[in-house]
C-alpha cells in the first residue's frame, strides 16, 4: 500500500461518520457547515480518502453527538481487523445501503424473539434466491 492510499481504518472511520450523520438526518453540507469545511471535504472523510485528524474527529463526534470512541470503533472490533479478499462487506458498509438503517430500526423495535428469528430467516432465504 502506498502512503497516499486510504488505510482500511480511515475507511471504517469514514463509514461510521456517514452512518451517524445519516442517522441524525444531517446532510453532508450541514455537517460541513458545522465543521467549517466544504461538503466535498466531508465526502472525502466519509470515503476514507482523506484522513481525519484528532482535533477534527473530536469536532465531528461533537456534531454527531457521539463519543469519539464510537467513530473509532473501539467497542466493535472492526477497525483493527483487515478483511480477507473473499469476505463480505463490513457491517458498517452494509448500513450505507439505502433502507438498511430503517430496516434495522424496525427490527430493533420487535420484542418477540421468535418474530425476529422468522424475519432473519425470511431475509436469508430472499437473499439466497436473489443470488441464483
Amino acid at each position: 500500500m502506498s502512503v497516499k492510499s486510504p488505510d482500511h481504518i480511515d475507511v471504517e472511520v469514514g463509514h461510521r461518520i456517514r452512518i451517524q450523520r445519516n442517522a441524525l438526518g444531517l446532510s453532508q453540507t450541514e455537517l460541513a457547515d458545522h465543521l467549517g469545511v466544504t461538503f466535498q471535504q466531508v465526502q472525502k472523510y466519509e470515503r476514507g480518502v482523506n484522513r481525519v485528524g484528532a482535533g477534527r474527529l473530536t469536532k465531528i463526534a461533537n456534531a454527531l453527538q457521539v463519543p469519539v470512541t464510537n467513530l473509532l470503533g473501539v467497542d466493535d472490533g472492526i477497525g483493527g481487523k483487515r478483511k480477507a479478499h473473499d469476505e463480505t462487506s463490513s457491517p458498517l458498509e452494509l448500513l450505507t445501503v439505502p433502507g438498511a438503517v430503517r430496516l434495522l430500526r424496525a427490527y430493533g423495535k420487535l420484542a418477540d424473539g421468535k418474530m425476529r428469528r422468522s424475519i432473519v430467516q425470511m431475509v436469508d432465504i430472499a437473499a439466497r434466491r436473489h443470488e441464483l
